[in-house]
Formats: C-alpha cells, sequence, structure tokens
C-alpha cells in the first residue's frame, strides 16, 4: 500500500494522514466548497475537490471518490468515521475496483449495521442480551402484548438506527402507541427503514464500550474500554478510558464477549462493540460499530499504541501488532469534545467564525482538531471543532490535568461545550464515578444550574485577582500604589 485517499475531512483526516506520514504512504484528501482552506487539505500530498458542501454534493458521492482514486493510482482507501465509514455498498465498489479498503467487510457491516441481525447474530455466542424482542414489529397490539411481557419502562428503537434517531422511552402502556408512531416516523425519515423493536429499557445504565481488533489470520484481541456514559441527545461529549466502575474479572469477561460478537461475524479490523451495564454490574450486548471511533485516542493514550496503523497492518493481510497477553493499562484518559454549540440552550449548534483560537499544550495534553483561527465552522456538518485528550498517571490526575487544559483554551466567536465539560470534570457525581447515562438529565436539565455555577467560580476568581492586585499595590512603590487600576479581573476575549 504505497497511497492511500482518506474519504473523510476534518479532525479524522488530519489524523490518518499523521499515521500515513509516519508510514511513509502518501496521502490523498477530498475535499468540497466549504473546505478547499481546510488544514487537512494543505497537510495531505494530494487533495481534490469531490463537489459542493452539503455532503450528500460531495463526501458522499461514491462514483466521484472512486474515479478520482483510478486517476491518481490509489491502492487504499481509509474511510474514518461517518460519512461512508459504515457503507457496505462503497465498500464492496472500492474492493471490486482492485483497491484496499481499510475497514471490515461489508458482509460484516450488513450484520452489524441492523441492531436486529446484530442480536440474532450473537445469541449463539452467549453474548448477554438486553431482555426483549430481536424481531422487527410494526404492529401496536404486538408491541404492548411484548411490552406487557418484560414490563415498563422499556425502549422502542429503530433497527437501522444511530445516534439516538428512531429511539423512544415508554413509561406508561397508554403512552406505547404514540410512541411508536413516532420512532417509526423518524426511523424512516432517517434511515429509510422504519423497522423497530422493543426491548427493556435498562434504569440507570452506563455505557460501556470495547475496543476490539481481528486479523484476517483468525488472531482477535480486545483493546479494553472506554467509558462514554456522558452524552447529549444520545451523544457522547466526554469519555475516558479506562472506566472508573469495571473491576479486572468484569474486564476481562466484557472483553471476553467483545470478541465473541467479532466471530460472530468474521469480523476484521477495528470495531468497537458498545455495552449497556446496570446498577448491580449486568452488562447487555448493545451494538457494533464496524469503524474507528471518534473517542479512539484514549485508547491510544493508556495503551501506547496507534489504531490507525494497526488498522493499515490488517489492512494489508499483516497479523495484529500484538497478542492480548502482551496488551496492558497504562495510567487514565479523558477526553472532551469541543463543539460549536450553546450549552444553555439545549446543545444548539452556534456555527459562527473562530474569532480566536488558541489550543492548550503542556505534559500528556493531546488536541486532535480541523481548525486554524479565522477559519468559519461550516453549517454542512457535524460541529466538533476538536477533541481535546488527556492522560494522567490515575484518574484524579487526568481530571485535574483536563481542567487546566481547558482553563487554558481560548475560543472566542461562538459558543461551545469546553465549559460544560469543565462542569461535568468538577462535579461530585463524577469525580466519584457515580453518574450514569442520565447525567445531564439529572445535573443539568435546568440550564441555570451550570449557568450560576459557572458565575460563582468566575466571581471566585475576580474575588482571587483582586486580592493580588491589592496585595501587589501594597507592596510596591508609592507610585505604583498611586495608579489608577480600574478592575482587578479582564479577559482577552472581546
Amino acid at each position: 500500500m504505497k497511497k492511500v485517499l482518506i474519504a473523510n475531512r476534518g479532525e479524522i483526516a488530519r489524523r490518518v494522514i499523521r499515521t500515513l506520514k509516519k508510514m511513509d504512504i502518501a496521502s490523498v484528501a477530498i475535499y468540497s466548497d466549504a473546505d478547499k482552506n481546510a488544514p487537512h487539505v494543505l497537510e495531505a500530498d494530494e487533495a481534490v475537490y469531490v463537489g459542493e458542501s452539503p455532503s450528500a454534493e460531495s463526501y458522499l458521492k461514491q462514483d466521484v471518490i472512486l474515479e478520482h482514486c483510478k486517476n491518481l493510482g490509489v491502492d487504499g482507501i481509509h474511510p474514518g468515521y461517518g460519512f461512508l465509514s459504515e457503507n457496505a455498498e462503497f465498500a464492496r465498489k472500492v474492493t471490486k475496483a482492485g483497491i484496499t479498503f481499510i475497514g471490515p467487510s461489508p458482509e460484516a457491516m450488513e450484520v452489524m449495521g441492523d441492531k436486529l441481525s446484530a442480536k440474532q447474530a450473537v445469541k449463539s455466542y452467549d453474548v448477554p442480551l438486553v431482555p426483549g424482542i430481536d424481531k422487527a414489529i410494526s404492529d401496536v397490539a404486538e408491541a404492548k402484548s411484548i411490552a406487557d411481557q418484560i414490563g415498563y419502562p422499556v425502549l422502542i428503537k429503530a433497527s437501522a438506527g444511530g445516534g439516538g434517531k428512531g429511539m423512544r422511552l415508554v413509561e406508561r402502556s397508554e403512552d406505547l402507541e404514540e410512541q411508536m408512531r413516532l420512532a417509526q416516523n423518524e426511523a424512516r425519515s432517517s434511515f429509510g427503514n422504519d423497522a423497530c423493536f422493543v426491548e427493556k429499557f435498562v434504569t440507570k445504565p452506563r455505557h460501556i464500550e470495547i475496543q476490539v481488533f481481528a486479523d484476517s489470520k483468525g488472531n482477535t484481541v480486545h483493546l479494553f474500554e472506554r467509558e462514554c456514559s456522558i452524552q447529549r441527545r444520545h451523544q457522547k461529549v466526554v469519555e475516558e478510558a479506562p472506566s472508573s466502575i469495571l473491576t479486572p474479572e468484569l474486564r476481562d469477561q466484557m472483553g471476553a464477549a467483545a470478541i465473541a460478537v467479532c466471530k460472530a461475524c468474521n469480523y476484521e479490523g477495528a470495531g468497537t462493540v458498545e455495552f449497556l451495564l446496570d446498577g448491580d454490574l449486568n452488562f447487555y450486548f448493545l451494538e457494533m460499530n464496524t469503524r474507528l471511533q471518534v473517542e479512539h485516542p484514549v485508547t491510544e493514550e493508556i495503551t501506547g499504541l496507534d489504531l490507525v496503523e494497526w488498522q493499515i497492518r490488517v489492512a494489508r493481510g499483516e497479523e495484529l501488532p500484538k497478542k492480548q497477553e502482551e496488551l496492558s493499562i497504562h495510567g487514565h484518559a479523558m477526553e472532551v469534545r469541543v463543539y460549536a454549540e450553546d450549552t444553555l440552550n439545549g446543545f444548539t449548534p452556534d456555527i459562527g467564525n473562530l474569532e480566536r483560537y488558541r489550543i492548550p499544550s503542556g505534559q500528556s495534553v493531546r488536541v486532535d482538531d480541523a481548525f486554524v483561527e479565522g477559519m468559519d465552522i461550516p453549517i454542512y456538518y457535524d460541529p466538533m471543532i476538536a477533541k481535546l485528550v488527556v492522560w494522567g498517571k490515575d484518574r484524579e490526575t487526568a481530571i485535574r490535568r483536563t481542567i487546566k487544559a481547558i482553563d487554558e483554551y481560548q475560543i472566542s466567536g461562538l459558543k461551545t461545550t469546553l465549559d460544560f465539560g469543565k462542569y461535568v470534570l468538577k462535579h461530585e457525581a463524577f469525580v466519584s464515578g457515580d453518574f450514569d447515562t442520565n447525567f445531564v438529565r439529572t445535573y443539568f436539565e435546568d440550564p441555570t444550574i451550570m449557568h450560576t455555577a459557572m458565575e460563582e467560580e468566575h466571581e471566585a476568581l475576580t474575588h482571587g485577582m483582586n486580592q493580588i492586585w491589592d496585595s501587589i499595590k501594597e507592596r510596591n512603590s508609592e507610585e505604583f500604589a498611586s495608579r489608577e487600576i480600574t478592575s482587578g479581573w479582564r479577559t482577552n476575549r472581546s
């Protein structure tokens, strides 16, 4: 593999380019009108235009991408995450064109891309499943009968769903008909498939995912877990590795179950098996993501491995670089996603210009980002600006260093989720490890909670700075003390 095209954009494209350079493999970037001056375009060895700004007119145009591969002599495609990364049709086209798809087989994608077929595939491998039904239903009476059997509350879930779409929580029998109709409508609109199923709602669940890798030689390993329970709209905002709640025995059990999921679909490459963990430490298979995850850096930080390099090596037909017994956890890592969102207004996108953009640096601080100062955040794509990743020798150190890094971040021109990330990291529930996927609803449903907390912190900081200034005036000369100082604290933000 001498030349790889990254069929993606933003920070994941830059991330893949870094590894390609390290491995002395030429890189090709693709870009839309909105991204013509983006960092990933400038950093690649070559870059080609694929269309107008909307993703349907650029990053999702399979034939245009493949034509560029043919013209440029590309022999590998890395899909990143999102866009075409889990598109079985695209993977087949890539392989048919004689190009290596750096990811799993189309067949594995299809099995795991549908929640019902995934459940059916893993049943014979004794992987724990959430109580419910593993077939699509559309009849309300049948759904009510199932819900009565397993007990309320229940979840209605779209079979082809993702990102919380086509998912409805039903707490009472009389609400099931309406919620099922809403779930089907949303699933049909989002995925072109209104198939739904019903399963027991796990109260106070934690979202634990296991990073897995498999090669073509029959070797499969897990690279331990990531805790992804801090979510808004069923999408992750703060992640960490390892989880604060898993025991070594439970980690081994979940790792073995994740490897069994791989075997159930003859998996090759990088994947993530997601589980729900209840308050009694029972775990249940949720789904498998057949791609690299957004939060993969925390796994890299605790293992010292380059997961993109592993992907490329597996795609080239090599054996996994390490066996399970050679893998171990070193320290603790946190990831805070920096979205252009207004957290005090329901986490709505706050698209604008990065008037000021300064990233933190220092001990064990990593920033995977996609922008530079002065750039606009496009309205056409996910509003994530960056991922702040910090490592520490233990969880307490990692939390402390991450808070410090957030304080060093400087962004103006738009609102971001940085303050929310800091709120989470300082919250007693998170620090103690006693939290679940309901964190936002429990502690942040009323936006004034965080607003008040941040105001109090700002006032305390202002008071402290004023005290420092008073001390300086007292210690220094009369000339200095006589100068007018109108404020003891200011920010450099406009």
